[in-house]
């Protein structure tokens, strides 16, 4: 069973999360950006404790300690949540049980939209994966004929473990009274949110200093000091109006056509594959501009090619972001690694640990994303 944050415990985490995303964005001091993420990791651990509590009171009613819930989990899940506020992380970092690991990677990839539209891949233990791009041409001949065609691939073999993630997380002393379920739960969910913040950031406007390098990124244009590569955003290719259909499907018609080619000058068949990220505050204007009311009497929201619009709170108001589904490398490896924070940080009743896994993201040429201004009138002309 997954918990989640419902009320007035999801609206204080979604405040929480959004000051950390500001900060964040608006590149403030470390200590801020710190103050600001640890604020929204103490907002989701108290109320997540809240309904962890009775959660758990409500599964004590009904069975005996350690029976239905508990046994959901596989004995290397039970051995290590038991044992967690004893031997974790005291001598050495220890691996998150793969069955949790691949919840977090579930959910993280089917509750946060961004990162499924990127095709986040979990690479495993090691961050090593193989890129290639495609080029030549299939022709049609005679079976045991001359070769008429023929398809090259270029493959690059990439390994960068450069890019450590981590995330804090707290977990209450008395861990006794609750079966290791109730702290897997708890465990899981701090890390999935925790990292899908994060990460969200990351790959839409890392500047590759110690993170990915973000879809908003000039990847051409890195400047190198003290032997770190950091890259600026990009400019606006365009501007977006979405003033009426006509005008839509024209803007629309250039978005793809700019990422129909590739940097080499290949062309690329983007139909039904490009995505638009919208902050969520712009998104209703967006959809104001393609909502209508259609001979049936039902509104319907369309838009041409099949853009796929998704939203994220870290896309910067007043732009737009498009790319191309699987123009862009995501990868997360590394397990995740957890380790007890025994400095003097302390923490009333709670135990605090650090969370650690590695990460890469850049996209395939300069091509596959594009920045666009948004700029949607305040009075919806008639269409």
């Amino acid at each position: 069973m997954t918990m989640k944050l419902k009320g007035d415990a999801m609206e204080n985490f979604n405040a929480a999360k959004q000051t950390f995303i500001n900060a964040m964005n608006n590149n403030e001091d470390q200590d801020k950006q710190s103050e600001a993420y640890l604020s929204m990791i103490d907002s989701l651990a108290e109320n997540v404790k809240t309904e962890a509590v009775e959660a758990a009171r409500k599964e004590a009613e009904q069975y005996a300690i350690g029976t239905t819930a508990d046994g959901n989990l596989s004995a290397n899940q039970r051995k290590f949540y038991n044992e967690m506020n004893k031997e974790v992380g005291y001598k050495e970092e220890t691996l998150l049980p793969q069955e949790t690991i691949d919840e977090i990677f579930e959910d993280i990839t089917s509750e946060h939209p961004l990162l499924s539209k990127l095709g986040l891949k979990n690479a495993g233990l090691r961050l090593k994966f193989l890129k290639s791009e495609t080029s030549g041409v299939a022709v049609w001949g005679k079976i045991f004929g001359e070769i008429k065609g023929q398809l090259d691939a270029a493959f690059s073999e990439e390994e960068a473990i450069s890019n450590k993630l981590t995330a804090f997380v707290v977990v209450p002393k008395d861990l006794e009274e609750f079966g290791p379920a109730w702290v897997e739960r708890f465990v899981r969910l701090q890390i999935q949110e925790a990292f899908s913040v994060a990460l969200e950031i990351a790959f839409l406007t890392g500047d590759g200093k110690e993170k990915p390098i973000g879809l908003d990124r000039d990847i051409n244009n890195g400047t190198t000091a003290s032997g770190v590569t950091t890259y600026p955003k990009k400019t606006a290719q365009g501007t977006l109006t979405f003033a009426d259909s006509k005008v839509t499907v024209k803007e629309l018609t250039g978005v793809f056509k700019h990422h129909s080619v590739k940097e080499n000058g290949k062309a690329l068949a983007v139909a039904g594959r490009v995505v638009m990220v919208v902050n969520p505050f712009d998104a209703w204007d967006v959809k104001t501009q393609y909502t209508f009311l259609n001979a049936n009497g039902a509104y319907v929201t369309a838009l041409p090619y099949n853009l796929d619009i998704v939203e994220s709170e870290a896309q910067t108001q007043g732009e737009v972001l498009t790319f191309v589904t699987g123009r862009y490398d995501a990868f997360l490896g590394g397990g995740i690694k957890v380790s007890k924070f025994d400095q003097t940080l302390a923490l009333e009743d709670l135990e605090l640990y650090v969370a650690k896994q590695f990460a890469f993201g850049m996209a395939k040429d300069i091509k596959a994303t594009a920045i666009w201004t948004l700029d949607i009138p305040e009075t919806v002309p008639a269409a």
